[in-house]
This record gives structure tokens, sequence and C-alpha cells, in this order.
């Protein structure tokens, strides 16, 4: 058993990781607000940008002309996945509920003979992806050095895409990250960026005609990218969002786990104490009943 000191020592370290864990809560709160009004801000634009996209590729869709942003290459064999996480820990399954996705995408698509890719972003994702596809990440970006995010940070990650894919290194780019829902729900989400998937429109909705200067594939060919970039961007909003959201969460349990711990280490210690001084005055009594 445990002396009376090593208890104390016990109940002042857990007390001690209380106060931080507490701390990093508090932190996490103040940071969660900003980031997802960012998050939040950043939908509109990127739903807007795919809908005016979607409008015009359809347009031009089967055209000799279409980009091959649009078209694709021809071919669905080497699969490029683009897996955003975060930088830090203690945030709870929020990085791995990442990389779980991205995962079993790969091993999904292995499993029919296509080769697969992985570009990571963030160091977390990184680190547990490289112990089962070390030979097959081909680029990795760590972000800790960026204070605040960027639309730049966006285009840089989106040219370095671009570039591997104007050299013919993937036929399929697909974008993994967490989208914020609250403080307790974010959803890790899979998007192909690249071909462009367009959405078909319902049978029911209006049908609308537009006519389009420069014509639809030169349009396309300067929208394309940045769509890219737009896209990429927002899932970094969305992912530091779910990260602030996913710690503040996990701080809070710590906390609580903290606070129970401390409240059963404390019975303990009050219980060895009480038993270790009744046997004290035992001994006492029983020594002067002997004089």
């Amino acid at each position: 058993m445990a002396s009376l000191k090593d208890m104390r020592v016990r109940i002042a370290s857990t007390k001690a990781t209380q106060k931080i864990t507490k701390a990093m809560q508090m932190v996490a709160a103040s940071r969660l607000r900003r980031a997802q009004i960012a998050a939040e801000a950043a939908r509109p634009y990127a739903d807007k940008m795919s809908a005016v996209i979607s409008n015009i590729a359809g347009a031009a869709a089967g055209s000799p002309g279409a980009p091959a942003l649009l078209a694709g290459t021809g071919k669905d064999q080497v699969h490029l996945l683009l897996v955003c996480t975060g930088e830090r820990g203690l945030s709870g399954a929020f990085n791995s509920s990442i990389v779980r996705l991205a995962r079993e995408r790969a091993q999904a698509l292995m499993a029919q003979g296509k080769e697969v890719k992985f570009f990571c972003v963030g160091r977390k994702g990184y680190e547990q992806l490289r112990r089962l596809f070390d030979k097959q990440i081909v680029e990795h970006l760590d972000l800790r050095s960026v204070r605040q995010l960027a639309f730049v940070n966006a285009e840089d990650i989106a040219k370095k895409v671009l570039a591997r894919f104007d050299a013919g290194e993937f036929d399929v780019c697909t974008l993994f990250y967490s989208q914020f829902k609250s403080v307790i729900a974010q959803i890790p989400t899979a998007q192909q960026i690249i071909p462009l998937v367009v959405e078909e429109k319902a049978a029911n909705a209006p049908s609308t005609s537009y006519e389009y200067e420069p014509e639809e594939d030169e349009l396309l060919s300067g929208l394309l990218p940045r769509n890219i970039a737009v896209q990429i961007f927002r899932a970094l909003l969305e992912n530091n969002a779910s990260f602030y959201g996913a710690q503040m969460s996990s701080m809070d349990n710590a906390t609580r786990n903290a606070g129970e711990m401390i409240r059963k280490q404390t019975q303990i210690y009050n219980r060895t104490r009480q038993a270790q001084i009744t046997k004290e005055l035992i001994e006492i009594i029983s020594g002067a009943e002997a004089v």
C-alpha cells in the first residue's frame, strides 16, 4: 500500500493536471468562436463557387476542349488522397477519425487494384499514415508555423496538387477533412476535387439557359484551379473549428475525470490516515495498560 506521502504527491499531481486541462479547455473555447465564424463564413462562398462551376461545366460537358480538371484523364487508376489533419493532439478522436476514413478509402481502392498516393497536410495525420503507407506518401506539408490560416495557405497546397496533376502523377484527387457541426459533433468528410464532380439537376428543377463570354471552356480553365484552392481553404477552416471543438470537449472530459480521481484519491488518503491514527492510538493505549 502506498504511503501517505505518496498519496499526497499523487493528489497534488492530479490537481496540477486538472489545472492544465481546465486552462486548455478555456483557451480552446476562446479560439473556437473565431474559428467557427471563419468556417461558417467560408461555406456560402465555397458552395456558390461549386454551383456556378457545375452550371458552366454542365454546358461544357462532353466538349472536346473541356479542361482536364473537369473531364479527367480518361483513367481511374492512380488516386491521390489529400488528407488534412491537425498539427497537435489532445483533441479526442479528431485526427484519428479523418485518418481512419482515408485509410479505409485507400484499402478499398488497393483491393480494386488501384494505385494510391498520399498528400498529408498536418503533422498528426502524417505520423499516423506513415506507419502503414510510408512509401506511398508523396508529400507532407506542416502548418505549425502558420498563426492564422489564410487563403494563400490553401493556394500553396492547390498549386502543389495541380503541379502533380499536370505532370500526370494521378488521375483522381480526393480531399479528406472534418466538417464542423458543433462542439461535440465533427464529421469526417471525403470530397473529390479532381476531376470535378458535376451535380445533376433534379428532374423538376427549373431549367435556365445562360450565354457565357468568354466561352465555357475558357472560363473553366481559370475557375477550376481557383475552385480547388477554395475547397481546400474551406477544408482547412472546417478542420480548424473542428479541432478546437474536439479539444474543448476532450479537455472538459479530462477535467471532469481528474476531479473524480481527486475525489477518490482523497477518500483513500483520509481512510488510510484514519486507520493509521487509530492504529497508533491502540498501540498507545495498549502500552499504557501494560505499564
